[in-house]
């Protein structure tokens, strides 16, 4: 090597070799691992399951907006489903029409909604979110009812106003506008689904209430 040349090292390369890449973290919910440590011990205790797997959990949840206004101003779905993905975390997606009806000028194809479904780490930390945050800014709150499940272990829970969510900036809210949560479960009976979400923190309405 010449007197005075510099040594070139490749870019994220030291003098002693290639650096090493720091090893992702990956987080896990809380209310994931309270679900394991806690509610399932709890529902093997109540139901007679012998085995952790027989246990109900949390398969998907799936967030709606129907949107029927947007028929009349397109601009609107773009609106909601910013709204919806600053709420969900997740990027929604547009709902169209599958049929026409001429009574309500609805043509075939016409984005009329949208929607999200999560699962996995996504899915938890939205229900922990709704559970322990949106839900309590409800005006007068008194817990959420216990009769809208589908008869196996589903459950369908409607929000008056996207506003509860903190990720919304009320100022910058163009309207009011509501939307449909279904979490949907592993549960078989719908006695399994109700203890299965009150032990993950669902505050059902207190019966007489």
């Amino acid at each position: 090597m010449a007197k005075g040349e510099k040594t070139k090292e490749k870019k994220g390369q030291g003098a002693k070799g290639p650096a090493l890449k720091e090893p992702e973290v990956h987080v896990v919910p809380r209310l994931k691992e309270r679900y394991h440590k806690d509610v399932v011990p709890k529902l093997m205790e109540q139901f007679g399951f012998k085995t952790p797997m027989r246990a109900p959990r949390l398969e998907k949840i799936v967030v709606n907006q129907g949107l029927g206004e947007a028929i009349a101003n397109p601009k609107i779905i773009e609106l909601a489903a910013t709204e919806l993905g600053m709420i969900t975390g997740q990027k929604a997606v547009v709902r169209r029409s599958r049929k026409a009806i001429s009574n309500f000028k609805l043509r075939e194809g016409i984005a009329i909604g949208c929607s999200v479904t999560l699962r996995g780490a996504h899915m938890y930390e939205f229900f922990d979110r709704l559970t322990s945050v949106a839900l309590p800014r409800v005006r007068d709150f008194r817990g959420v009812p216990t009769k809208s499940f589908d008869g196996k272990g589903n459950y369908t829970l409607g929000i008056k106003e996207q506003i509860i969510f903190p990720e919304i900036d009320y100022d910058k809210v163009d309207k009011i506008r509501g939307m449909n949560i279904t979490i949907c479960t592993s549960a078989r009976t719908d006695e399994e689904g109700v203890e299965l979400l009150r032990l993950m923190g669902m505050p059902f309405r207190k019966r007489g209430t």
